[in-house]
C-alpha cells in the first residue's frame, strides 16, 4: 500500500500534532511494526515496541519540548520524506540544565505499507542557549 502525496502530508500533520501534545501512544500510530529508528548519535532501535520503549523515559521526562516544523519535502513515488524541524526544550547540556535550548535537524523518514518503516535523524553540532550559539558536548 503506497500513499498519495496528500496522505503522507495528512499522517505527518496528525504525527507532528501528537508531538505537539506529548502524545507517545499517537506518535506511536505512524510507525510501522519493523521501523528502524537512527538517533543523532547513531544510537539505532529496532522495532515499534522497542522504540516505545526506548522513548517511554524522554516523553516521562521532559515533557516540556517542542518541535516546529520548518520544511518538508516529500518523494510520494519513493514513499520517502524530509522534515526539517526546530527542538525547543529545557537544556540537558553541562552547566545549561533547564535553560531554553533551541536545536535544528533533519529526519529522513521512509514509509513501508502507510507506515514508517525506518527514520533516521541527523541534528546539527551547535544549540542555542539565551540566544548564542554554543557547541554540543558529545
Amino acid at each position: 500500500m503506497s500513499l498519495s502525496r496528500n496522505e503522507i502530508e495528512e499522517a505527518l500533520k496528525e504525527w507532528n500534532l501528537a508531538w505537539e501534545n506529548h502524545d507517545l501512544e499517537g506518535v506511536m500510530t505512524l510507525f510501522h511494526e519493523e521501523v528502524i529508528f537512527e538517533n543523532w548519535t547513531g544510537a539505532r532501535v529496532r522495532g515499534k515496541k522497542a522504540l516505545q520503549k526506548a522513548w517511554q523515559p524522554w516523553f516521562a521526562d521532559h515533557g516540556n519540548f517542542r518541535f516546529i516544523e520548518e520544511e518538508t519535502f516529500i518523494d510520494e513515488k519513493e514513499q520517502k520524506a524530509l522534515y526539517r524541524w526546530l527542538l525547543e526544550w529545557p537544556s540537558l547540556e553541562s552547566g545549561h540544565e533547564g535553560r531554553p535550548e533551541k536545536r535544528r535537524g533533519v529526519d529522513v523518514i521512509h514509509f513501508k505499507n502507510g507506515k514508517i518503516i525506518e527514520k533516521l535523524t541527523y541534528s546539527k553540532t551547535t544549540i542555542e542557549i539565551d540566544g548564542k550559539r554554543q557547541s554540543l558536548h558529545l
